[in-house]
């Protein structure tokens, strides 16, 4: 049986109203399931220690300051997820958290390491999952929030910056393998009919595509493609790295490459295996560009299927405060990657100003608009059905197969995009819609699975049976 640090390290006394109201704690929501034989109070006060002032005993070192910075048990429901477990919700005072020498400022890398760090680890569980967390006004007030959004992007593609609309985007394919003009030339052929090009998260520079080959390649693409269409194009480069100086030397050898079309260009960074630090990097000393944030990796830890660790929402809400433009939220089950249509909610985290999480409301007190970016196995078929969930279309989608897996190519395939999106603005029925805008229709023949799943009698609408 673990040491009882209940006395000291829970108040179940504690109104969360008042914690919120008097604005000096973090609150953070957890999934608990202890082990046989520990008592559910005990374990929860363990996790509160470990997460703060604590240890496994009791130590001579510990005064009536040290005391007042304690984490603590404030509500616990022992049967909220039955078998699974019960939701325990821990207060953090303030004072815990760390602040920058340079600037003052919170850092999500000290932070994160409290409320979603050693206590993983502790042996007297099953399963302890972060599920929501709050921030006060004063806490979001440290940290840098994004410095663009799709306000940005909108302006560039000469739209409005308010209600701007959906841009088109994709992954080239194959995500490995092109050489640095065939690489070029499939962006030029997206480009004639879209808007966003990101780079798959493994790419960056391998010896088959050296950074310095393709990069002026790719501006030479965009310059044609602008000079083609009339249109402004935009494109994503993954800048990730493991050192700081390689990070800012790749966006500065890109921005000089492009020139006069440095603006048309966003930095990808791979914020969770490159984990906060790589993040504020770009976020600090590229502030004038869309930083694009992807998750490579993180469904090892978010998936429900994990015992441990913390929910996407929960990942998703941090990378606002650490200063992402965008971030990928997930297709919400109208695409390959895991999720459901009510992932929405993640969507409106980032995206609004007040918000509902599944434990806490977040008032963001003006701190910056997030992009959602949608991606994972999407194609127009699917298309308006996702807008019909999410009840908007001012975000980035970025389909590699949905366009390059069209028949007639990828500049049809982003036309069927946007196609897709004017039938959903229009409350067209997405068949009848279909006959009147041929690479729409034309999408139905490139991915007739989904056809066949979505809309049963499409072949003999379009006449095709």
């Amino acid at each position: 049986m673990a040491y009882d640090q209940s006395h000291r390290y829970s108040n179940l006394k504690l109104d969360e109203a008042q914690l919120i109201a008097g604005g000096n704690h973090v609150l953070c929501a957890y999934r608990l399931h202890p082990k046989p034989g520990h008592g559910f109070l005990a374990t929860a006060a363990h996790v509160a220690a470990e997460s703060s002032t604590g240890t496994n005993v009791e130590v001579g070192t510990t005064d009536d300051f040290t005391r007042g910075v304690d984490a603590l048990v404030y509500s616990i429901d022992e049967k909220a997820f039955g078998e699974d477990g019960g939701l325990i919700k821990l207060a953090f005072p303030l004072e815990l958290f760390d602040r920058n020498i340079t600037d003052g400022r919170m850092m999500l890398s000290q932070f994160t390491s409290l409320i979603i760090g050693n206590n993983q680890g502790m042996a007297d569980f099953t399963s302890l999952r972060l599920l929501d967390v709050y921030l006060p006004p004063k806490a979001l007030l440290l940290f840098d929030g994004p410095a663009l959004n799709i306000s940005h992007l909108w302006r560039v593609l000469g739209r409005s910056p308010v209600d701007g609309g959906f841009v088109v985007g994709t992954i080239i394919k194959p995500k490995l393998g092109l050489r640095p003009k065939p690489f070029a030339d499939a962006a030029y052929d997206f480009w004639l009919g879209g808007d966003f090009i990101k780079n798959d998260e493994p790419q960056g520079n391998q010896p088959f595509c050296p950074m310095r080959e393709v990069v002026p390649l790719l501006a030479d693409s965009m310059r044609r493609a602008q000079d083609k269409t009339g249109e402004a194009k935009l494109f994503s480069f993954n800048i990730t790295a493991d050192d700081p100086r390689e990070i800012i030397a790749r966006g500065e050898y890109i921005l000089q490459a492009f020139g006069n079309d440095a603006n048309h260009v966003a930095f990808l960074v791979d914020g969770f295996v490159a984990g906060p630090a790589g993040v504020a990097t770009v976020r600090r000393h590229f502030p004038n560009v869309f930083l694009h944030y992807h998750r490579a990796g993180h469904g090892a830890i978010t998936s429900g299927v994990n015992p441990r660790g913390y929910t996407t929402f929960v990942h998703i809400k941090l990378s606002r405060l650490l200063g992402a433009s965008g971030i990928h939220v997930g297709t919400m089950s109208y695409g390959k990657m895991e999720g459901g249509k009510d992932d929405r909610a993640i969507a409106y985290m980032i995206e609004r100003d007040s918000a509902q999480g599944p434990y806490y409301h977040q008032e963001w007190h003006g701190m910056r608009a997030m992009t959602p970016i949608i991606s994972g196995g999407m194609n127009a078929v699917r298309t308006p059905g996702f807008f019909d969930n999410l009840g908007h279309g001012n975000l980035i989608m970025t389909a590699g197969g949905g366009c390059y897996g069209h028949v007639d190519g990828p500049a049809a395939g982003a036309r069927s995009l946007r196609q897709a999106y004017e039938c959903w603005k229009a409350k067209a029925d997405p068949v009848a819609w279909a006959k009147s805008h041929r690479e729409f229709a034309r999408a139905f023949e490139s991915f007739p699975n989904d056809a066949d799943e979505l809309y049963p009698n499409w072949r003999k609408e379009l006449k095709l049976a």
